[in-house]
């Protein structure tokens, strides 16, 4: 069961997380109850073993352009391995296997690096996410050029969690916001950190 105490209008959107940090800059913090949030006062209570981790990826959408990627990657290495098996009078053979004399890399290494390029994109894309421990949570962001960066906190730096039904983002201990990434079960993820929040008495906000 879950009672919740409202401390204003409920139904925000995702928007007002974005607000409530920039808010957070101007000079006086607001509180996030006075942004149309309810504050949520959960009595299923839990606390990670040293041994748990709940990894969060993300959604579908954003894994799209890497497995194309990949595809292309794979369809390069079989026109490669089709010129190299198939008839030497062919176009494909003469195109590709004879046409190596004159290329800077042959058809053979481009193939390779093609996909193992392909393949480090997947592994890029999956990295990012939220990995919920015991101890704390992980942040995994991918910035511009496929560079990942990686931010953690302990839960006694969280001060207050906010929650909205697309997004999660933590108020720390110094005044700060932080929001974390997009992952593709948002909603256990939020619940989890519920659950976390009221075994460690961290507040949670709800918009």
């Amino acid at each position: 069961m879950v009672s919740v105490t409202t401390a204003g209008n409920a139904g925000g959107t995702g928007e007002e997380l974005s607000s409530v940090a920039a808010e957070a800059d101007e000079g006086e913090r607001s509180s996030v109850t006075d942004v149309n949030g309810t504050v949520a006062r959960f009595e299923m209570a839990y606390s990670p073993s040293a041994s748990d981790r709940f990894a969060f990826g993300p959604p579908l959408r954003m894994l799209v352009p890497s497995f194309l990627y990949l595809t292309f990657a794979f369809f390069v290495v079989g026109l490669v391995v089709a010129a190299h098996l198939g008839a030497s009078n062919s176009r494909l053979y003469i195109w590709v296997v004879e046409g190596d004399r004159g290329r800077p890399i042959g058809s053979v290494a481009l193939a390779l690096i093609v996909l193992a390029s392909g393949i480090g994109t997947v592994i890029r894309a999956h990295m990012r996410g939220v990995i919920v421990r015991a101890e704390g949570v992980e942040a995994r962001y991918l910035l511009a050029l496929g560079v990942p960066r990686i931010k953690r906190w302990a839960w006694s730096q969280v001060e207050r969690i906010i929650v909205d039904e697309r997004a999660v983002m933590f108020e720390l201990w110094n005044g700060e916001y932080e929001r974390m990434p997009e992952v593709k079960e948002p909603r256990k993820l939020r619940e989890l950190l519920e659950r976390i929040a009221a075994a460690r008495h961290i507040r949670v906000t709800r918009l």
